[in-house]
């Protein structure tokens, strides 16, 4: 999935104004401009659009982490550089601290099933026996059926 449509979706699902967005980037002790986040807000077409670097959403993500639960004591970890479906998933369910139950009623907001078994699939170490790739399509579902589960009385979350 682009991470510049995750960014868009999330900013979206939690209803962060442009300066909250800028304040998340800050509790991963980074600083950005009001300016480069409307770039990556912006629709693809767009003139001033911005492509969002995998790590710059890593930086993102951990700055929800800290923002959520708070930060933790000492050195902040590092922003991967490669992010992967995966571990955008991993990322917003620890944000979040979603437990496997929630995050399958959150599917089901969406009209998607997903059980247990597919759901630990997702969380494991690659390279482990079960770990399972988690395709955009299922992000996206997740993503939108967030979105219904923060924003239920929206017009826009149920299309």
């Amino acid at each position: 999935m682009d991470n510049n449509d995750v960014l868009r979706r999330l900013r979206y699902a939690f209803d962060f104004k442009d300066h909250a967005m800028v304040d998340i980037f800050a509790q991963a002790d980074h600083s950005v401009t009001g300016k480069q986040v409307s770039g990556w807000l912006k629709k693809d077409d767009d003139a001033q659009f911005i492509k969002m670097s995998d790590k710059e959403l890593a930086i993102f993500l951990n700055g929800l982490i800290n923002l959520k639960r708070g930060k933790r004591e000492g050195e902040q970890p590092e922003p991967e550089e490669r992010l992967s479906n995966n571990m955008i998933f991993q990322k917003l369910r620890i944000a979040l601290n979603l437990k496997a139950e929630e995050i399958i009623e959150i599917c089901k907001l969406a009209q998607f099933g997903l059980s247990k078994p597919e759901l630990s699939s997702f969380f494991r170490k690659p390279g482990a026996r079960n770990y399972r790739v988690c395709k955009d399509q299922i992000l996206r579902y997740f993503l939108m059926g967030l979105q219904i589960h923060l924003r239920p009385s929206d017009p826009e979350s149920k299309s």
